[in-house]
């Protein structure tokens, strides 16, 4: 198929980051590239956090900071804390670091004593200690080092979504997008099982070669008018839905988002310029929409306080094929995973990005669509196991739900078995990560973070003392080491004031 005329059904941050992705690269090569929106559906912020790879989207289309952070109110990232996932005297809390080039003086060490912590050597082991980026997190600093500090920390993103999409909106139509409005009546098929063109409520109707549903939970395109299948992943992650509310920031502004544990899911905090971002997801089998919001606004001490929520309902899994037939589906159209590492940007950078990779390697193939289709089911698939395995690595057992999400190991991957398997019988998971080909979807660091930090080790009882050659490095070493790095990097509210004003 020679498809040049693409249509993306949906805005929001979905939509226009898509036709941002594809405007790059095939604009030029002639495509015409429409956006339908309705003016009637509303933009759906679950968290507002990112990876550091929207970092990468922002400088392929070499948008600055400067330009972008300002009108979204965003602040930055160095990584994400965990509070109260674990019951494990020294693991109530530890921090999941983005990585930073530093990480080669210190990542050794942190290696060497969880090796060493789970065969049962009294070595300290959390992860907190040995990364730049839990520094800076933990004293509210910038990523952004000083000139003469030539070494780089990874970070992302908090962010409004809804003035996110705006911008991104903003910078797609003047890169050549076409844009219009309407609301979507019907979809109409040819007798081959493709989609034809598709009718608006007015009567009109607009047709195209290829077509790319971000139409959101409801999924028309994709799940209703071509009827993929959706492979749910409630079996292991139970949350489906949050409440959300604001409340004012302080006078210091963090640089890393905070998920703490309750009594039936998690609540997120994610500090912009003008507010905290404040949420609770859990699931609607074990408390109600009343007490999730009584629990939050309990939490926040706003009880009595006349601050609005938004509820959300997710669905929570993935299509089966995200690309069937001539169309597309990103975004919660093809799949959403709930927003504990803030990966759903992630996810629809690269389905886009991925997609447009193999276009122009094979064009609109069938055999590129299967090569397409199995590398997005397993990015998800990876995903999914990540987020799952806070859940099963959690000692806390106060409520059902939580005795639930810990009962056994019978519903999770292969791959998180052998993993498993792997840290609590000493192997090197640096070369299970990279034998079990999932080192795209989270690093080996990241697996050892959290198997470390929620304190996935043996008894205390059974611990021996240090030799001289395991106890191979001086903390007071490290802890000068990091502290002295951490000096090169300036207050983070004081830099995004003096630097996006």
């Amino acid at each position: 198929m020679n498809a040049k005329q693409v249509l993306i059904v949906g805005g929001g941050t979905a939509g226009w980051m898509t036709a941002l992705i594809m405007a790059r690269s095939w604009i030029k090569l002639g495509f015409e590239i429409s956006l339908l929106e309705s003016p009637d559906v509303g933009i759906i912020g679950v968290g507002e956090g990112s990876t550091p790879a929207l970092k990468q989207f922002f400088d392929k289309l070499d948008i600055k900071e400067e330009e972008w952070m300002p009108e979204c109110n965003a602040t930055y990232k160095c990584g994400i804390s965990f509070d109260n996932w674990s019951t494990k005297p020294g693991c109530e809390s530890y921090f999941h670091p983005f990585a930073s080039t530093m990480d080669m003086h210190t990542l050794k060490f942190f290696i060497h004593n969880a090796r060493m912590r789970v065969s049962g050597v009294n070595v300290y082991a959390h992860p907190n200690r040995f990364f730049l980026s839990a520094q800076i997190a933990e004293k509210n600093l910038s990523p952004i080092a000083h000139y003469n500090f030539p070494f780089d920390v990874l970070y992302g993103y908090h962010f409004d979504a809804v003035l996110l999409g705006q911008f991104l909106k903003k910078k797609a139509i003047a890169m050549g997008i076409e844009y219009r409005v309407g609301h979507l009546q019907d979809v109409i098929l040819n007798e081959s099982g493709d989609i034809e063109s598709i009718k608006l409520d007015d009567g009109d109707s607009i047709g195209a070669d290829f077509f790319v549903d971000c139409t959101g939970f409801r999924s028309l395109l994709s799940q209703q008018a071509l009827k993929t299948p959706f492979k749910s992943f409630s079996n292991n992650l139970f949350n489906n839905a949050a409440v959300a509310m604001p409340t004012a920031i302080g006078d210091l502004i963090p640089s890393q988002t905070v998920s703490t544990a309750l009594k039936h899911g998690w609540a997120w905090k994610i500090p912009l310029t003008n507010r905290v971002g404040n949420g609770y997801v859990y699931s609607s089998d074990f408390c109600s929409a009343d007490d999730a919001e009584f629990e939050l606004r309990e939490r926040l001490g706003l009880l009595d306080a006349d601050v609005p929520v938004c509820h959300l309902k997710m669905k929570i899994g993935q299509v089966e094929k995200h690309w069937n037939h001539n169309c597309l589906a990103v975004g919660l159209s093809q799949g959403f995973i709930e927003p504990l590492e803030a990966t759903a940007l992630f996810l629809v950078q690269q389905t886009a990005a991925i997609f447009v990779e193999m276009f122009e390697a094979g064009k609109f193939t069938a055999e590129y669509r299967d090569k397409f289709n199995k590398r997005i089911y397993d990015h998800f698939e990876g995903v999914r196991d990540y987020i799952v395995t806070h859940y099963k690595t959690s000692s806390r057992s106060d409520t059902e739900y939580w005795r639930a999400n810990t009962k056994d190991q019978a519903d999770v991957s292969e791959t998180m078995k052998i993993l498993y398997s792997a840290w609590m019988n000493g192997l090197d998971i640096q070369a299970e990560v990279k034998r079990l080909r999932i080192e795209n979807y989270y690093t080996a660091p990241s697996w050892i973070c959290i198997f470390a930090g929620m304190g996935i080790f043996p008894s205390e009882k059974r611990l021996r003392a240090a030799s001289p050659g395991e106890s191979i490095f001086s903390f007071d070493n490290l802890d000068d080491f990091l502290k002295r790095c951490s000096l090169n990097f300036d207050d983070h509210k004081n830099y995004l004031e003096q630097n996006f004003k």
